[in-house]
């Protein structure tokens, strides 16, 4: 099977585009996986399907698979990169698009100085909802945070402080003095994959410059660590101002490149996220029958 794709990078992170507005292209787990390898595939972070509107008043739909090929939530540079495809594409001509999302739906808007704009909703912070099991643990308040311990194994610190978030998605940031030191390698598997949370969790590491500048790391769920990821810059933002770190917009420096982050701190208020989006290259790969 021969499949046309675009690839396209988001801050660093990395996708495979794929159009199915015209028609399914029947993939799999395995083919996901396949496409997402950097060795023997595309190479990618995650995979981005379009799809026609599923419903009235909604213009596209979005699928998102992880690099494992498992399908998820929700990701916040893959949603502006989805939109400048479509507008490049010429699927559509609108600068403000409404996508549906497993998660919901999302609203990117295209710039003019060519970065694009989302409304990533209402930040979910309720334990539950995450969601993390917090059966039997204490939480101190830090302002108006919530911070769970996290116990961990060895070579990890025995137990981290977390802030539980979801942006569609789930979310575990904690604050460290130095990202660049810090071993998310080692802490970052431990807790995507720890017990508390049953969907795993993406982990993400915030060092807190000043009130309107942070550095970012994150080890996403079913990808490893990545360049940039858009939901835990968001979900670091929300837990910053959450612990009265952090002011309503604040620029997320990833290792990939700079993002935008504005919140009002309300429960009913949406983030929204600014960032790049740009297509690297275009092409057309064969599927192997056996995989």
């Amino acid at each position: 099977m021969h499949i046309r794709f675009t690839k396209m990078q988001g801050a660093g992170n990395d996708f495979v585009v794929l159009d199915e507005t015209q028609g399914s292209l029947g993939l799999t787990a395995t083919h996901y996986r396949f496409l997402a390898d950097r060795h023997f595939g595309v190479g990618a972070d995650q995979i981005l399907t379009v799809r026609p509107s599923p419903a009235e008043g909604v213009d596209f739909e979005y699928l998102i698979h992880n690099a494992d090929g498992g399908e998820v939530e929700q990701c916040g540079n893959g949603s502006r990169c989805f939109a400048r495809f479509v507008h490049d594409k010429g699927l559509t001509q609108k600068t403000t698009i409404r996508v549906q999302t497993m998660s919901g739906v999302i609203a990117p808007q295209l710039m003019a100085d060519g970065r694009v704009t989302v409304d990533m909703g209402a930040p979910v912070l309720e334990a539950a909802r995450v969601p993390f099991d917090a059966q039997g643990l204490q939480p101190v308040q830090r302002h108006r945070a919530q911070v769970w311990p996290l116990a961990l194994q060895a070579p990890a610190p025995a137990r981290v402080d977390v802030v539980v978030v979801s942006m569609g998605n789930p979310h575990a940031v904690q604050l460290v003095d130095d990202v660049d030191q810090f071993p998310v390698d080692v802490v970052g598997p431990q807790v995507e994959r720890h017990v508390r949370f049953p969907q795993r969790v993406n982990a993400g590491f915030l060092q807190v410059q000043n009130r309107g500048q942070t550095r970012l790391r994150v080890y996403e769920r079913g990808t490893g660590e990545t360049l940039a990821c858009g939901t835990g810059a968001c979900a670091a933002v929300v837990a910053g101002i959450q612990q009265g770190l952090l002011d309503a917009r604040v620029d997320v420096q990833t290792r990939g490149g700079l993002l935008t982050i504005a919140w009002e701190g309300g429960a009913q208020d949406h983030v929204f996220m600014t960032g790049p989006a740009t297509t690297v290259f275009e092409g057309q790969i064969e599927i192997p029958d056996a995989l």
